[in-house]
């Protein structure tokens, strides 16, 4: 089931902090909603701390029921073209979005370079996505952990809503690109707006090879965002600072 808790803290960062470590977990473990954010008033009169929600997943509590003894049951034909780990998915996430109050079809496949995607549809995917894919994000990181805990192996989830990711992919590939060239014709460094983690990795590698410029984020979550600067005379691919931020 998902479960919720409030922390508060002098800052955002340290109420999250905070909240991952009564629980036990990290942060890619749970979804974050601000509730209030940090007031630092005026001579100290009016602060007020910094609230925030995280949301996981807990395990059920278990209610143990007497054993009745019955006659051994044949066991149920597997699917021949579903896995043991596409039906532990397929089984958690129905799951979940029955919780939602959303009807999708679920189609689960591997991916290319490993792991496994999962595309859903159906009405509503709105609710799924969420604003820029938040809820679709936290959807991902709920269904990896729910799937991944206790297991030997770990597999990577993809969980996108009517091909939404690579859509956003394609759009900011689009802006990176438009951006860079205002870096260049106006010599001048230009951000981008806030952008989760998988967004602006998105953005550092549409443009790690782009000659004139290069990129770096800044600033805290979750207002943390990526910064295009125009870098001066020729500077070969090789010579350029790759960003190896994924958070």
């Amino acid at each position: 089931m998902i479960k919720t808790l409030e922390k508060a803290g002098r800052t955002e960062d340290e109420a999250i902090a905070a909240a991952l470590a009564e629980l036990g977990l990290d942060r890619d473990d749970v979804s974050v909603e601000i509730v209030e954010r940090a007031k630092s008033g005026f001579l100290g009169i009016g602060a007020s701390p910094a609230v925030i929600r995280v949301s996981y997943e807990a395990e059920d509590e278990v209610v143990e029921e007497p054993v009745v003894a019955a006659e051994p049951a044949a066991a149920a034909p597997q699917s021949f073209d579903e896995s043991d780990e596409y039906a532990e998915i397929r089984s958690f996430l129905s799951g979940l979005l029955e919780r939602m109050g959303v009807k999708a079809e679920l189609e689960i496949g591997p991916r290319a370079n490993g792991g496994i995607n999962v595309n859903v549809s159906g009405n509503g995917m709105g609710a799924i996505i969420g604003r820029r894919g938040e809820t679709l994000d936290a959807i991902q990181h709920l269904t990896n952990y729910a799937v991944n805990r206790g297991s030997d192996k770990h597999m990577h989830i993809s969980v996108d809503a009517e091909n939404y990711r690579s859509k956003r992919e394609d759009s900011l590939t689009k802006l990176a690109r438009k951006m860079a060239d205002k870096a260049i014709k106006y010599k001048r460094s230009m951000a981008l707006e806030p952008m989760n983690s998988y967004e602006r990795h998105v953005i550092h590698t549409a443009l790690q090879n782009y000659e004139g410029v290069t990129t770096s984020s800044t600033g805290v979550e979750p207002n943390r965002r990526v910064v295009v600067s125009y870098v001066k005379g020729e500077q070969s691919s090789s010579n350029k600072p790759q960003s190896r931020e994924w958070a």
